[in-house]
């Protein structure tokens, strides 16, 4: 589409031209691929922290779900939900929506031939600043939700509201609101540079040198395939690089961890333990989560005829 002006401008690239509603549309979007997608998992999430927080008890993926499920029933496995969805659907608002935006803006500054050549430098830049918004929008639901899920039972409540309001009573004791904020900033950002640049690159190589044909030649089915096995890989590397990160983000919400420093919490743990454990449930949780958020934001955008993400 070309633009008005008859200049070259990256807003008017796509199918249709990238103006507000295109870019309102793409938060909603989002919201979906995040919102439901993280909150679908919540058991392996729950699963996850216990590993990350207690290893000794909580050994493997099925063996810490038995022992949630024996200890607390079925809604032990749940924990969490609440803060999970609503965290998760505004980081995925701004995480999806204003990638869109800075990728535009930064092709724009760069310019037709800079933005041509140096295309993985404009995702990188775009989805970094995105996500130090999104993660803004997230922290006090993501230190909410931690608590909630490492808690030993009976210590720390579980319904949401309450739970909310017991993180603000304690915000002494828990750094609440944003007292995770620079742990989840160096989780997210390398996890979510990696899963928009490697997504892109995916793509792309799909459409170079597997769909060989104009990507718009290729029906929804494929295209949306296309999607889908792109973000199960990014988010397989995604998993692998934010894992550490992550790992520190549970240890923050034990007890005997409060006031600590990260470094202090760091060396006591290890780095090894650090990276590794609970790594294979995250890259299985991850890979699928990727996979499908992709698919759901790229169906939502198909939907509303915006066409699939990436390209050539």
């Amino acid at each position: 589409m070309a633009s008005p002006s008859g200049k070259w401008d990256a807003r008017y690239l796509g199918p249709v031209p990238h103006d507000n509603a295109y870019y309102a549309k793409c938060m909603l979007g989002g919201v979906l691929a995040c919102g439901l997608t993280h909150a679908g998992i919540t058991p392996l999430d729950v699963a996850k922290c216990n590993m990350q927080v207690n290893p000794a008890k909580y050994g493997t993926l099925n063996g810490a779900l038995k022992t949630l499920v024996a200890e607390e029933g079925a809604n032990g496995i749940w924990k969490g939900f609440g803060p999970t969805f609503v965290g998760y659907s505004l980081q995925g608002m701004f995480k999806y929506g204003l990638y869109e935006v800075f990728k535009d803006m930064y092709m724009n500054l760069a310019g037709e031939e800079l933005s041509n050549k140096y295309k993985p430098a404009i995702w990188l830049a775009g989805s970094a600043s995105a996500e130090v918004f999104a993660d803004i929008a997230l922290c006090p639901l993501e230190m909410t939700k931690v608590k909630i899920q490492t808690s030993p039972t009976g210590t720390f409540p579980t319904a949401f509201g309450a739970a909310i309001r017991e993180m603000s009573r304690t915000k002494l004791e828990t750094r609440y609101p944003f007292g995770s904020l620079v742990p989840l900033w160096s989780r997210q950002i390398p996890y979510t540079m990696a899963k928009f640049f490697f997504f892109e690159k995916i793509v792309q190589l799909f459409y170079t040198h597997v769909f060989t044909e104009p990507k718009e030649t290729y029906g929804k089915g494929t295209q949306l395939g296309v999607t889908f096995a792109s973000g199960y890989l990014a988010g397989v590397v995604c998993a692998i690089v934010s894992h550490p990160a992550d790992s520190l983000v549970s240890q923050l919400g034990k007890a005997e961890n409060k006031g600590k420093s990260l470094g202090a919490i760091a060396k006591e743990v290890g780095v090894v333990s650090l990276a590794t454990k609970g790594l294979g449930t995250r890259v299985i949780m991850i890979g699928t989560l990727t996979g499908f958020q992709w698919w759901i934001y790229d169906t939502f955008k198909s939907s509303m005829g915006m066409g699939t993400t990436g390209g050539k």
